[in-house]
């Protein structure tokens, strides 16, 4: 009886298959490569087509110059698998994702959906460091959690420092836990009344507010707790208004689902 050739297709899925992203691997260094990185022969490989690499970035939280500073040929490694090239079946891989025992740990066992508290390390214009409590000591990072700009609050701010200052405390509930940054996704905003679903305006409406922001098309005009609608320029008639301004102004359309409030002047 003649044997069935196996389909390379086939065995391109099974072999991708049984490497999911975030599954942790083991495997041997058995060469280095300066654009890509560090080769690894990862357990059940062909011996003579390893397919795992581990990118400079990924290999280590701590500076090196050439990857052979930090592990040599032969040596055991441990990685979390990035994703897989589809066509090559070549997998990526972070060691760093692993390196740091406790910290991975804390990352698999934190879960979207989780509230977590934890105390403000440091502020920045890209975002907030929270140092979570029962973390252990990040490696790069001030803390462990991290909180983006938008998911600070409902209110538009120009810089997280007008909510949060360093060593105030926090709760928020965990969006994404990233173990590429090794970072708990934290959104403060998850737990903070959405402002909108107190917006008792309709079309059609007068009300006043403060100039928020002039820009070339146009201000925006504050209508709510936290909510915001455009007057156009073409609808100012070339009247001057400076931010900080109270303005009245007829509601002329709400898109509650992208957010949106057109107004016009209620002079």
């Amino acid at each position: 009886m003649n044997e069935t050739t196996p389909d390379p297709l086939e065995q391109l899925r099974e072999r991708l298959s049984a490497r999911p992203e975030g599954e942790v691997r083991t495997g041997t260094v058995v060469g280095f490569d300066e654009q890509r990185g560090v080769r690894v022969r990862l357990d059940g490989d062909d011996p003579q087509a390893p397919r795992g690499t581990i990118p400079r970035h990924l290999l280590t939280w701590a500076a090196f110059e050439d990857p052979s500073e930090v592990v040599s040929l032969g040596e055991r490694i441990t990685a979390e698998v990035q994703g897989v090239d589809e066509r090559t079946g070549e997998v990526a891989l972070s060691a760093r994702a692993c390196e740091d025992e406790a910290l991975y740990r804390h990352l698999c066992r934190t879960r979207r959906g989780d509230v977590v508290t934890g105390t403000v390390a440091a502020v920045h214009g890209f975002g907030v460091f929270v140092r979570l409590d029962g973390e252990p000591a990040h490696p790069v990072h001030p803390g462990t959690g991290f909180v983006r700009v938008p998911e600070l609050t409902w209110s538009p701010i120009d810089h997280p420092e007008e909510v949060v200052r360093p060593g105030q405390r926090v709760t928020g509930e965990v969006i994404d836990v990233d173990t590429y940054q090794g970072e708990v996704v934290v959104s403060l905003k998850a737990l903070q009344e959405d402002p909108w679903d107190r917006l008792a305006l309709g079309e059609g409406d007068v009300t006043a507010g403060p100039v928020t922001k002039v820009v070339p098309f146009g201000v925006f005009v504050r209508v709510g707790e936290a909510a915001e609608g455009l007057v156009h320029e073409s609808c100012l008639g070339g009247r001057v208004v400076l931010e900080g301004q109270e303005m009245r102004v007829r509601i002329l359309e709400i898109d509650r689902r992208l957010r949106r409030i057109r107004l016009a002047p209620a002079f």
